[in-house]
């Protein structure tokens, strides 16, 4: 399933991959590039660069990297065609029929049939909500004061008591019980075989960003356990890149995401006009919902339940926001449990003003702590205040850890500098004020011969790409044939014909990678970061010396497959020639 080449190059060249970048992420000016947060990895510090001259991104934390159609499909969750169309909408651009070829269909058609089947159910679980047979389910979600209006929005259903009806449904929709089974809405044992994985229960429909449906959550009617049944996660279905209700959130525009434990509060939030409200799927929170979170906003609301279990897991949904970068507030709910009941008895208004006097997260934990010390207490205080002491030196920018020293010292009656120099004393002692764990780079600190052939390939090619005008004064000593790792030799290759032509495109040349593992190295190739050299002699010195290494290698390389590779010896003749007079030459910059 693909579209022409041509097409896809003049989508790709009507999107300006700062103006789409700069639609999603914050990001600014700096010399030739602009830099920001990374929306694909937790940072403080920006690492995510986007080039006007490539027209490509890359994130020298992470390594995620390619041009304006990429950052759709990662940013997105999409797939290629999807991100194509969306890129298309917003150039106004007319996409022509897709045409569907063999391999592309053999490679598409299990997703698509998956989200075909997820539908399907959706559809099938809706209708029974509304027929006789829903009509405990109906009666249940009326009861929790659930609109029409509200149902039909979330796609509400019901699947009622008989084991095997949805199974029987899907069949008859002639979709093979292999890929029934991997959808997630069915069990199998022996005795019954193949059978509904839900049943006496009213449904959610679990929908991505872009409202396809793929997966489920299930409520019992009644006490049987579990309480809520999820579908397990498949190809469509990864809980830590979805949030429910994200799909209706992420155009809320309040300017705030509110992080919800519940569907039913999401639901709940939603009717009361706070459309920001999401909730996780299930499980605990989880550092990929908050990057997926930062994509859309900077400050997310906890309304977690009030009781013990709803205080720990905010509490650690605190922790996992402020790794991620985000401003964390508590809404105090109390004396209600959740949102859904809050909003019943006391109505939206009064929840608006909860939301106005959030508290931050940081002196929320600190609230949490103080229930575990004696304040009329002298030595119990002081345990008090050194754990505080303790706490504060998790904030890793002197700036921030000031302003949040004055602020503790002020609200507990804690002199400011008694408190600073317990902090100093503490973080001295213990070592705790450090900075933050970078990712990982993408490329070993500790660098191989084998690595280090690669790289002088990577910023000749960089150099190449950033310079073109150089391009002519390398071409005789210099080939594609030269770049001895095969990804590189293929990038060369286009990239050296399309100089040739005069119309040379990095980002065009991502294009022609499908797998995202390929695109993110050549990403990765034309983002290596150059030397910063001074001088001009130094600049044409470090020029030299790069492309002798790259030629010295490629003599290497060749040479030691004189023996079975007659292609080979062809090269090793032309490239002695080459490299004893790029040895002698100078090329000026």
């Amino acid at each position: 399933m693909y579209y022409p080449d041509e097409v896809i190059e003049e989508v790709r060249m009507k999107n300006d991959i700062v103006d789409v970048v700069s639609g999603y992420v914050r990001i600014q000016k700096k010399g030739g590039n602009y830099f920001g947060l990374c929306p694909f990895h937790s940072e403080k510090s920006p690492s995510f660069s986007v080039s006007p001259v490539k027209q490509m991104f890359y994130c020298f934390g992470c390594g995620a990297g390619g041009n304006v159609i990429t950052f759709v499909m990662e940013y997105e969750n999409a797939t290629f065609q999807e991100a194509v169309k969306m890129l298309a909408g917003r150039a106004g651009i007319s996409l022509p029929e897709i045409d569907y070829g063999e391999e592309a269909r053999q490679k598409e058609s299990r997703r698509a049939r998956l989200l075909e089947i997820q539908k399907e159910a959706a559809k099938y679980y809706y209708y029974m909500l509304r027929s006789p047979r829903g009509k405990t389910g109906y009666q249940y979600l009326a009861g929790r004061r659930l609109s029409d209006e509200t149902m039909k929005k979330f796609g509400l259903g019901y699947a009622d008591g008989a084991a095997s009806d949805l199974t029987a449904y899907l069949k008859s929709k002639s979709y093979p019980d292999e890929l029934i089974n991997e959808s997630g809405l069915t069990a199998f044992d022996e005795k019954r075989g193949m059978h509904d994985k839900f049943w006496n229960r009213v449904m959610f429909p679990i929908q991505d960003a872009n409202h396809r449906v793929i997966g489920f959550g299930g409520r019992v009617m009644g006490d049987a356990k579990p309480k809520y049944l999820n579908s397990p996660e498949t190809v469509i279905f990864d809980k830590s890149r979805n949030l429910y209700g994200l799909n209706f959130a992420r155009t809320s525009r309040k300017g705030n995401f509110i992080l919800c434990e519940g569907y039913m509060d999401v639901i709940a939030m939603h009717q009361a006009g706070f459309t920001q409200a999401v909730a996780s799927l299930g499980t605990a929170f989880t550092s990929g919902q908050a990057a997926l979170l930062k994509r859309y906003t900077q400050n997310v609301l906890l309304a977690y339940d009030s009781d013990g279990a709803g205080v720990n897991a905010a509490l650690r949904a605190i922790g996992i926001l402020r790794e991620a970068g985000l401003s964390g507030k508590v809404i105090d709910m109390q004396p209600y449990k959740d949102p859904d009941e809050f909003i019943k008895n006391l109505g939206a208004d009064a929840f608006q003003e909860r939301i106005d006097q959030a508290q931050n997260s940081f002196f929320f934990e600190l609230k949490i702590l103080e229930r575990d010390y004696r304040m009329d207490d002298p030595e119990s205080k002081t345990a008090f205040h050194k754990e505080i002491a303790k706490k504060l030196c998790g904030f890793e920018e002197e700036v921030e850890r000031e302003n949040y020293i004055e602020s503790v010292a002020d609200k507990y009656n804690i002199g400011f500098e008694n408190l600073r120099k317990l902090v100093n004393s503490y973080a001295a002692r213990t070592g705790l004020v450090q900075p933050a764990a970078r990712p990982k780079p993408t490329v070993s600190a500790k660098a191989t011969p084998d690595e280090n052939v690669k790289k002088s390939q990577r910023i000749l090619l960089t150099w190449l790409a950033d310079e073109p005008g150089l391009y002519s004064k390398v071409k005789p000593y210099i080939t594609a044939e030269d770049f001895t790792e095969p990804l590189y030799r293929q990038v060369a290759d286009k990239l050296f014909a399309d100089m040739d032509r005069g119309n040379y495109s990095p980002a065009s040349i991502i294009s022609a990678f499908e797998e995202e593992e390929e695109q993110r190295t050549v990403a990765q190739i034309f983002n290596t970061k150059l030397e910063k050299l001074t001088t001009d002699k130094e600049r044409e010195k470090a020029f030299h010396d790069i492309l002798c290494a790259v030629k010295e290698n490629s003599f290497a390389y060749y040479s030691a497959r004189t023996g079975t590779d007659m292609n080979a010896l062809n090269q090793v003749i032309k490239g002695k020639k080459a490299l004893e007079e790029l040895r002698k030459t100078h090329i000026s910059l």
